[in-house]
C-alpha cells in the first residue's frame, strides 16, 4: 500500500510541477509577441483491480496544450492585411492632398495670375511692361504645372523604392518561415510521441502575422507540421521546407514602373497589377494604379489643354510686328511606349487631335494579328476608333489621331501603353520670349464705304479657327450689294470673284465667311453699298484678339466642352480630396475591426496575469499535497517495516 501511495504521489508531484513550470512559462511569455498561452493537459492513469473495485493509481501528463484558434488568427490576418494596405494608400494619397489643396503652393493661384496679366494686355495692348506682366504670368504658371509634376514624379519615385524593399522583407519572412518548417518537422518527429512544438508553432504564426502586414496570406497546414505560404491571389511563396523568392522588374509595357515578378528557374515572371492584393504593398500598388496615375495624368491634362487651345486663339491673332501669332506654350506630346515583345515592324505615332476630348486615361493600343483595337488601359473599356490608321486617315478616338504599322509578319501581334497626358504639366513651356510677338491683336479690319446710302452694317470680323495656312488674310476683300437683297464678294488682291451673287434678308441679316475669316452683314443696305474686310495695318492699337484670349479663362473648352481649366484642376483636387477621405474613414473602420478581431483572438489565447497566479496558487498546493502524501507514504512504509521487529 505505502508503494502504491508512493507511486500516486510521485505522479502528482510530477503533473504539479508541470503544471507549475507551464504557469511560470506563460507568466514570463506575457509580452511575447505572438505567443499563446500554454496548458497542461493530463488524465488520470490506468487504475488497478481489485476485489473492492478499481483503485486508482495517479495521473499522468498527456501534453502540454497551446490554446489556439485557428479560425480567429485567420480574420486577425485578413484584418490585418486589409488595414496595412489601407494604410499605406492613406499615407501616400495625402501627399497628393496635401500638395493639390494648398491654396499656396496648388495650381489656381498661379492660373489666376497669368489670365489677370491676359486682362491687363487687353486693356492695355500697346503697353510693354503688361505684356512682359503676361510673361512673367505665363513662365509662373508654367513653372507651377512642374514642380507640381515633380512631385508626382518623387512620390512615384517613392512607390518603386517601396516595392523593392516590401519585397526584400517579403522574401525574408519566406525564407525565416521556411526555416522554421523545418525545424517544427524536426522537433515534432523525435520520439514514439508525436508532441507539437508550441513555441516554434508560435514563432512561425507572429512571422506569418508580420508577413500579412506586407500582403494578403493564405496557408495550408501539412501533415508533417509544415505550413504551405500563398500570398496575393495565391502566388506560392512556401512549400514546407522551400522558399520562393520574389524579384522587382521594369514592366513591359513601361520601363519607368517597376512591376513584382516571382524567381523561377533563373527568369523572372511579372504577376501583374492585380496579383498582389492586401497589406502595404497591395495598399502601394493599389494607390499607384488607381490615384497616382490618374491625378498625375488629369495635371497634365489640363497642362495641355492650356496649352493647346491657348495656342489655337493665339496663333489666330497678330501681333506688333504685323505677322500672324504663333505658339505661345510649348505643348507635350503624347507618350507612346511599344510592348518589350512587340514583334518587327510594329509601330505606331500618336498626336493629340482635340485636347478638348482629352481624358485621363491611359490607352492600350494592340494589334491581334488581324486587327487594331484600343482599349482604355484605366476603365478597362474598349474605345471606339474611326479612321484606318494610315496617315491619309488616321485612328481617331478620344481626341488623339493614330498613325499604325503592323508588324513585318502580318500575323503577329503587338501592343502600345499611349499616356496621352502623362508628360503634359512636366513639358509645357513658354514658347516666345519677346512681348512683341504676343499676338493681341485681330488679322482683320472691317468698313463700311462712307459713300452708303443704306443702313447695312458689318461687324468687327472673327478668324475661323484652325489658323488658315494660306496668306489670304492679307488680301483685301469687297463685299458689294448689287441690290438690297442681293451681294457679291470679290478678293481685289488676287482680282478674283468669291461669289457672284449671294441672296441676303435685310429682316435676319447674314454670315460671310471667306479666305479664313467670318463677317456678320445685318441692317438694310441700299443697292452700291460696298463694305471691305483687310489687313489690319494698325495692329498697336488693336485688343480683340487678346480679349477672346482672356475669354478662355472662363470658356469650356476641356473634357468635351465640360468645363474650364480651373473646373479641370478643381475636378482633380475633389477627387484626390474625396478619395483621400474615402480611405480615411475606411482605414479608421478597418483599425477598429482589426481591435476587436485581436481582443478576440486574445481572449482565448493571451496569457491572462490574474489566471496564472491563481493557477500558481493551485499547482503550489497540489505539489504540497503530493509531497505530504509521499511522506504519508514513507511513514506508513516505516510503520510496516516496525511490525517486523
Amino acid at each position: 500500500m505505502g508503494n502504491s501511495i508512493f507511486g500516486i504521489g510521485i505522479s502528482a508531484l510530477n503533473a504539479a510541477q508541470a503544471g507549475l513550470l507551464t504557469t511560470g512559462h506563460n507568466i514570463a511569455n506575457v509580452n511575447t509577441p505572438g505567443y499563446s498561452r500554454q496548458q497542461v493537459a493530463q488524465s488520470s492513469n490506468i487504475p488497478l483491480s481489485s476485489g473492492i473495485g478499481f483503485i486508482g493509481q495517479g495521473a499522468h501528463v498527456d501534453t502540454i496544450r497551446r490554446i489556439y484558434n485557428d479560425v480567429l488568427n485567420s480574420q486577425v490576418m485578413q484584418a490585418q492585411a486589409q488595414s496595412s494596405q489601407l494604410d499605406a494608400y492613406n499615407v501616400q494619397i495625402t501627399q497628393i492632398d496635401n500638395m493639390l489643396a494648398d491654396s499656396t503652393a496648388g495650381l489656381s493661384p498661379a492660373l489666376q495670375d497669368f489670365f489677370n496679366g491676359v486682362q491687363d494686355v487687353a486693356s492695355n495692348f500697346a503697353s510693354t511692361p503688361s505684356r512682359q506682366a503676361m510673361l512673367s504670368g505665363a513662365q509662373a504658371v508654367v513653372s507651377r504645372f512642374q514642380a507640381l509634376d515633380q512631385r508626382f514624379q518623387e512620390i512615384r519615385g517613392g512607390v518603386n523604392g517601396e516595392i523593392v524593399s516590401s519585397v526584400a522583407e517579403i522574401n525574408s519572412y519566406a525564407q525565416q518561415i521556411a526555416g522554421i518548417n523545418r525545424q517544427i518537422v524536426l522537433a515534432q518527429s523525435v520520439g514514439s510521441d508525436l508532441q507539437p512544438a508550441n513555441d516554434l508553432l508560435d514563432q512561425r504564426d507572429q512571422l506569418i502575422a508580420d508577413l500579412s502586414k506586407i500582403v494578403q496570406v493564405t496557408t495550408v497546414k501539412q501533415d508533417d507540421g509544415s505550413l504551405n505560404v500563398f500570398i496575393g491571389k495565391g502566388q506560392t511563396l512556401v512549400v514546407g521546407q522551400q522558399s520562393f523568392a520574389l524579384t522587382t522588374a521594369s514592366s513591359l509595357e513601361d520601363p519607368q514602373q517597376l512591376e513584382v515578378g516571382m524567381d523561377v528557374g533563373g527568369s523572372t515572371i511579372l504577376l501583374g497589377q492585380g496579383a498582389l492584393q492586401g497589406g502595404s504593398l497591395g495598399g502601394i500598388l493599389a494607390f499607384r494604379s488607381e490615384a497616382l496615375d490618374s491625378a498625375q495624368n488629369a495635371l497634365g491634362r489640363v497642362a495641355i489643354g492650356l496649352a493647346q487651345t491657348f495656342n489655337d486663339q493665339h496663333r489666330l491673332g497678330m501681333d506688333q510686328n504685323g505677322a500672324m501669332g504663333g505658339d505661345f506654350f510649348n505643348v507635350s506630346a503624347p507618350r507612346v511606349i511599344p510592348n518589350a515583345l512587340n514583334s518587327a515592324g510594329a509601330d505606331a505615332a500618336v498626336t493629340i487631335s482635340d485636347a478638348g476630348a482629352l481624358t485621363t486615361g491611359n490607352y492600350r493600343l494592340t494589334y491581334d494579328g488581324s486587327a487594331w483595337k484600343m482599349l482604355n488601359a484605366t476603365t478597362n473599356q474598349i474605345v471606339a476608333m474611326t479612321g484606318t490608321g494610315t496617315p491619309a486617315d488616321p485612328f481617331v478616338a478620344d481626341g488623339l489621331s493614330i498613325v499604325v504599322a503592323p508588324p513585318a509578319v502580318a500575323t503577329d501581334t503587338a501592343s502600345f501603353l499611349i499616356q496621352p497626358t502623362r508628360n503634359g504639366a512636366r513639358d509645357i513651356g513658354v514658347a516666345i520670349s519677346d512681348t512683341s510677338r504676343i499676338a493681341a491683336a485681330a488679322p482683320i479690319v472691317t468698313n463700311a464705304a462712307l459713300a452708303n446710302m443704306g443702313l447695312g452694317k458689318i461687324s468687327a470680323g472673327s478668324v475661323n479657327p484652325p489658323p488658315p495656312a494660306d496668306a489670304n488674310l492679307r488680301d483685301n476683300v469687297t463685299i458689294a450689294f448689287i441690290d438690297p437683297t442681293h451681294f457679291s464678294v470679290t478678293d481685289n488682291t488676287t482680282s478674283t470673284v468669291l461669289a457672284a451673287s449671294v441672296a441676303y434678308d435685310p429682316a435676319t441679316g447674314a454670315s460671310a465667311t471667306y479666305n479664313g475669316w467670318t463677317v456678320q452683314l445685318t441692317g438694310a443696305p441700299a443697292s452700291g453699298d460696298t463694305f471691305t474686310v483687310g489687313p489690319n495695318t494698325t495692329g498697336v492699337s488693336d485688343n480683340r484678339n487678346a480679349l477672346l484670349l482672356a475669354g478662355l479663362q472662363t470658356q469650356n473648352t476641356l473634357a468635351g466642352g465640360t468645363t474650364s481649366y480651373q473646373g479641370a484642376y478643381s475636378q482633380l483636387v475633389s477627387f484626390v480630396g474625396n478619395k483621400t477621405r474615402e480611405v480615411q474613414v475606411a482605414a479608421k473602420g478597418q483599425a477598429n475591426l482589426l481591435v476587436q478581431t485581436r481582443q478576440a483572438q486574445q481572449s482565448v489565447s493571451g496569457v491572462n496575469l490574474d489566471e496564472e497566479a491563481a493557477n500558481l496558487m493551485r499547482y503550489q498546493q497540489a505539489y504540497q499535497a503530493a509531497g505530504k502524501m509521499m511522506q504519508i507514504s514513507s511513514t506508513l512504509f516505516d510503520t510496516l517495516l516496525s511490525l517486523g521487529n
